[in-house]
């Protein structure tokens, strides 16, 4: 992982040291949610949305910050549209993005990595800043490091 900054590295072996694959995913998922809060600057909120694809929406899973939207459509908003298209999404005016749902009207940037667990594409990581541009190609590049991590850490976990 060459073009992972040093900080995203560093921050990648925090990561794995905290995650225990013996916990529920939910608790590792929680504590995914509170190192990203405490170590990524500028920004206002960080989690997870969980797939429920019977009912073809994402519910609120861990995450800090303010209390948040606890539903979305599949395909709506950057979280719904990361997660149907499986793409990572860098929003750097979350105003010009249509449909965009916003749960902090402080909310300027956002960037979406799409999470799988055990090979399923199971929700999206939600990561919201107050400063319009704040994440570049190289924290996309660190911040799905950190998925990958998570993913590796409880690739043995069960739902």
């Amino acid at each position: 992982m060459t073009d992972v900054s040093s900080r995203y590295l560093t921050l990648g072996k925090q990561l794995d040291a905290l995650l225990d694959k013996d916990l529920p995913y939910i608790s590792n998922l929680a504590n995914f949610s509170a190192l990203l809060w405490l170590e990524l600057e500028e920004i206002n909120w960080v989690g997870c949305y969980l797939a429920d694809k019977a009912k073809k929406q994402l519910f609120l899973g861990p995450f800090q910050g303010k209390p948040a939207c606890t539903s979305i459509q599949v395909g709506k908003g950057v979280c719904g549209s990361a997660f149907a298209q499986q793409q990572t999404f860098r929003v750097e005016n979350v105003h010009e993005f249509p449909g965009h749902i916003a749960c902090d009207s402080a909310s300027e940037s956002e960037i979406v990595v799409p999470l799988y667990l055990n090979g399923e594409l199971f929700g999206v990581v939600d990561i919201d800043s107050p400063r319009l541009n704040r994440f570049e190609l190289s924290d996309q590049i660190g911040i799905e490091y950190l998925v990958k991590v998570l993913e590796n850490k409880l690739s043995d976990v069960h739902f």
